[in-house]
């Protein structure tokens, strides 16, 4: 809405913009799939509205993510970690959930809310710490992309360069509907890792006993607890709950579409767990063989894994830490700059010409190019930075999760989609596990010694 010097604001001239047009010609495709009959209206319907949740999920199961559930099945193979993956999935949903829900209620971003609802000083500390841990993250992917392509002999610099230039083009189309199918399309190559794990020609025994029981568990000590942490904060991070509600705003779902936001959550899910667990699995012979995943490099897993599963299977594995990397690039550094342009009331969609949205494009740039330069930095600690990113991750939630909690259940913006009791009661045992999480590794880090009294080693 624009006004001149002697026009009041019920005068306003009203200005159509690029991205206005944009999200209106999507939305006439969604109305037009809605208002037919039949299965294959349903199914054009959801293709249609599908895109942040399943970006969301995928783009989590990123470089760290890999590398963390490839550190989980070296150091302790089949086991308890198998469905306590999936449990950090189903987290996850109830999570995401609150966004779409957000999103399409009140058509503002989550750092945009925090800032209308709770001041100045929330809304630039959530966008500030957002922004820390996103920059950090980013790093991790660089290093999974500069470590994958290292498998096939390409060097570092190239490989970075390889990654910035396809995340820059992925922009190009200054359209969100087509940035998000060239994403959603790289996305669905995490699947890769499926391939891998049936090389591995996994004990579907034991498989099957470990998903039933949970057994056997892993010994109670400091390093158990780590791999507990970054499996967790492979799933669950705040960058999640500021990508999705503003991927919502931006493809302009409204109300209606919450149903169909669901679906794509869940499914989300459903795909990146499966791709966590075959990672899983794909590493699980590596315990088997008594080989230790301490100086594992993302690329050594590849390397390590070449006699057990061959050149090609190998090569599957470290692609799918390329993919893993990329896109998580590609959507984090979308988080970052929904963020500022959320809480510095500048212009932000993926739909916005460059012209039109320089700050937008800027910030996701600039956040990206600084990672990826401090990825070739010689002799940085690939794995231990990347489990340490996650662990941040998970102590960095329960905040984020406290200022979602409360805007769910704020009536005034919500109306009658605030969350349910039951909503509640599970948003408020995730946020439990996580504040729990982070309390013991504190307490592992300050005193280890009471691991060893309780049986850890």
């Amino acid at each position: 809405m624009k006004f001149t010097a002697t026009q009041t604001e019920a005068e306003a001239e009203v200005v159509i913009t690029h991205e206005d047009v944009d999200r209106a010609h999507d939305r006439v495709r969604v109305s037009d799939a809605r208002a037919r009959r039949g299965f294959s209206s349903k199914a054009r319907l959801l293709w249609l509205l599908a895109g942040p949740g399943v970006l969301v999920m995928l783009g989590e199961n990123d470089g760290p993510s890999m590398l963390a559930y490839a550190a989980t099945g070296a150091r302790f193979g089949i086991g308890f970690f198998l469905p306590f993956v999936v449990l950090t999935f189903c987290m996850a949903i109830v999570v995401q959930e609150m966004t779409v829900r957000l999103g399409a209620a009140t058509h503002r971003g989550h750092a945009e809310l925090i800032f209308e609802r709770f001041g100045p000083f929330w809304g630039w500390f959530s966008m500030i710490d957002l922004g820390i841990g996103n920059f950090l993250t980013l790093i991790t992917e660089f290093i999974a992309i500069r470590a994958g392509l290292g498998f096939f002999g390409v060097p570092a610099w190239a490989a970075v360069l390889l990654a910035f230039v396809v995340l820059y083009a992925a922009l190009m189309s200054h359209r969100y509907w087509t940035w998000e199918r060239i994403t959603l399309a790289a996305a669905i190559f995490n699947l890769i890792f499926i391939p891998v794990a049936l090389l591995t020609h996994p004990h579907w025994h034991a498989v099957s006993h470990a998903f039933v029981t949970w057994q056997p568990l892993p010994g109670f000590n400091k390093d158990t607890l780590l791999i507990v942490l970054a499996d967790i904060g492979a799933t669950v991070t705040p960058w999640m709950l500021f990508f999705q509600q503003s991927a919502t705003v931006d493809k302009g779902m409204t109300t209606k579409d919450i149903r169909f936001g669901r679906i794509d959550t869940v499914l989300g899910a459903a795909l990146a767990s499966a791709a966590a667990i075959a990672t899983i699995l794909a590493t699980a012979p590596l315990f088997a063989h008594q080989m230790t995943a301490d100086n594992f490099q993302a690329a050594e897993f590849a390397q390590a894994l070449q006699p057990i599963i061959g050149r090609f299977g190998a090569s599957l594995f470290a692609l799918g830490m390329v993919e893993a990397g990329i896109v998580a690039a590609i959507t984090i550094s979308a988080s970052s700059a929904y963020a500022f342009g959320e809480v510095a009331h500048k212009p932000h969609s993926l739909n916005l010409p460059m012209g039109e949205g320089k700050s937008f494009y800027a910030v996701l740039t600039l956040c990206a190019a600084a990672a990826a330069a401090i990825v070739l930095i010689p002799g940085l600690p690939l794995v231990y930075v990347v489990l340490i990113v996650n662990v941040v991750a998970v102590l960095a939630m329960p905040p984020a999760l406290v200022f979602l909690y409360m805007l769910v259940n704020d009536k005034e913006i919500m109306g009658d989609l605030v969350s349910p009791p039951w909503a509640n009661v599970l948003s408020g045992a995730v946020v439990f596990v996580l504040t729990a999480a982070g309390i013991l590794f504190g307490i592992s880090i300050i005193a280890p010694n009471i691991f060893a009294a309780l049986g850890g080693k």
